[in-house]
């Protein structure tokens, strides 16, 4: 069953992104095939991809200015079923509950608040990354 509502975690975005991205026909694969009607950015994915699309470390030779990856997130945002999301709950008493869990790493923690958000308003995260599997009553799709 697909989600009502997808949350690509950053590392999604940037595959969708960058054609020359090692995850990108995976996350290409995802959008034509797994994605949920309506796919959204939040704060942090948001802010975080227009960050990294600037970084000639991550980017290379694609790097963009922030102002041509602002454009980038907007044009983003004016494809069908694509929004910044506008949560009914932030997550905080769920993010702060995965943190007393014990044990996370402190690179996590913007992990664990992507994760709380996700739960608190009912969402699928979408994600590369196998660490999400922490986060208990995450609805979550480990992208290959």
């Amino acid at each position: 069953m697909i989600a009502l509502v997808d949350l690509p975690d950053l590392n999604v975005w940037l595959a969708l992104a960058s054609p020359a991205h090692a995850h990108h026909h995976q996350a290409a694969r995802y959008w034509e095939q797994q994605a949920a009607q309506q796919v959204v950015f939040c704060d942090v994915t948001a802010i975080g991809l227009v960050r990294l699309m600037s970084q000639a470390k991550v980017m290379g030779s694609a790097v963009k200015s922030p102002a041509e990856a602002s454009q980038l997130l907007q044009a983003l945002c004016t494809q069908p079923g694509v929004a910044m999301a506008r949560p009914q709950s932030e997550g905080w008493d769920v993010f702060h509950g995965f943190l007393r869990q014990g044990g996370l790493p402190p690179r996590l923690c913007t992990d664990a608040y992507l994760a709380a958000l996700a739960v608190a308003n009912g969402r699928r995260l979408v994600s590369f990354d196998n660490d999400f599997g922490r986060f208990a009553g995450l609805h979550w799709l480990q992208l290959p």
